[in-house]
């Protein structure tokens, strides 16, 4: 009884192992060939329901509203990426060539103060120390200043292998609008096939699937904007305290950073506080310090609170799950990982599925 109860085990085991790899492997490997038409796919499931609404209510076929439909949404999104990209490039270009300038009016001088007052701090130390500082200085200022001078030979080679791999986007562009047209016009032939080749078991285990992943996404949203809310708060109130102008606003752009699995709040409140550090405004950078570590705290204790109750996972199993999936996946597995387990003891608990008592 009990080596059978092993092998039972094993095989169970190795089964969800087999599944486990094989879904590694497709969204890692699988999903970046296939992703114009996994994106194409997207599209067409989104623009379903407007185009079923459209066609009844208008009494056109079916066919030609989804033509429509989908021309209107392309040139939409278009439109909206061409003018961010004309003043994304402009504020760019501007940027770069007001670099000279910039370095001259303010890096300079602000490197110049530092290392005066880190003479000061150090006067009594020995002369070759000091000297030893001083040509430090000066030597990366002289670097600081190749830099930028070469700054434009960079933005060129930049722009040459956008130019390099332009003809690829494009391509991947066309096949994402013509998918997206095909599968919009046939959605219902295409799904229809799928579901044929499926057994009714297997089709009651994807409609179960694909509910709950569908709310379970739009929990994750809703608890992301709970926390960057929470996030902007805590920094309009502490930004106020010390007096920073335009405290809301700024609290509300880093509070975007927030979301960011790599960058986060820290992205931006670290090197601000080392920067007034440097520059002597310790009050400033104390108020900064103080913060950040109080913001850091309450995230640390209230994601894995929120996301994890929203899915129905223990906040460690959350936690734990949000780590493993940033370091495999990236931003796909911060989300996808507490979805799957989510999604797991979903199908637990309905009995579709049974591996945990």
């Amino acid at each position: 009884m009990a080596i059978e109860k092993y092998k039972k085990f094993l095989i169970t085991f190795a089964y969800f192992a087999v599944i486990t790899a094989a879904v590694f492997v497709v969204v890692r490997y699988g999903l970046p060939m296939l992703s114009p038409f996994v994106i194409g796919a997207v599209v067409a499931y989104l623009l379903r329901q407007p185009i079923r609404f459209l066609a009844r209510k208008l009494s056109i076929s079916h066919k030609t509203i989804a033509i429509c439909v989908v021309l209107l949404f392309y040139a939409t999104i278009g439109t909206l990426i061409s003018l961010l990209g004309v003043k994304a490039v402009s504020w760019i270009t501007a940027f770069i060539s007001r670099l000279p300038d910039l370095y001259q009016s303010h890096a300079i001088p602000f490197f110049s103060d530092v290392m005066n007052r880190l003479e000061v701090l150090m006067a009594d130390f020995d002369p070759a120390v000091l000297n030893a500082l001083s040509d430090l200085g000066s030597r990366a200022l002289q670097s600081v200043g190749q830099m930028l001078s070469n700054l434009s030979v960079t933005v060129v080679g930049m722009a040459s292998g956008a130019a390099t791999s332009l003809p690829g986007l494009v391509i991947k562009v066309i096949l994402i609008i013509i998918s997206s047209f095909f599968l919009s016009i046939d959605y219902e032939l295409i799904k229809a096939f799928i579901l044929r080749q499926l057994s009714e078991k297997t089709q009651v285990l994807l409609y179960e699937i694909k509910n709950y992943v569908a709310g379970t996404l739009w929990v994750c949203i809703r608890s992301y904007a709970i926390i960057m809310s929470i996030t902007c708060v805590e920094l309009a109130i502490g930004l106020s305290i010390i007096k920073i102008k335009g405290a809301v606003l700024v609290a509300l752009l880093i509070s975007i950073f927030d979301i960011l699995p790599v960058l986060g709040t820290g992205g931006i409140m670290i090197p601000w506080t080392a920067l007034s550090l440097v520059r002597g405004d310790f009050r400033l950078a104390l108020g900064l310090a103080i913060i950040y570590i109080a913001i850091t705290v309450i995230r640390n204790i209230i994601e894995p609170k929120i996301v994890g109750g929203q899915l129905g996972l223990h906040p460690i199993v959350t936690l734990a799950s949000m780590f493993a999936g940033v370091q495999l996946l990236g931003v796909i597995g911060l989300f996808g990982f507490p979805i799957g387990l989510s999604l797991l003891c979903h199908l637990n608990k309905r009995g579709v599925i049974s591996i945990l008592k």
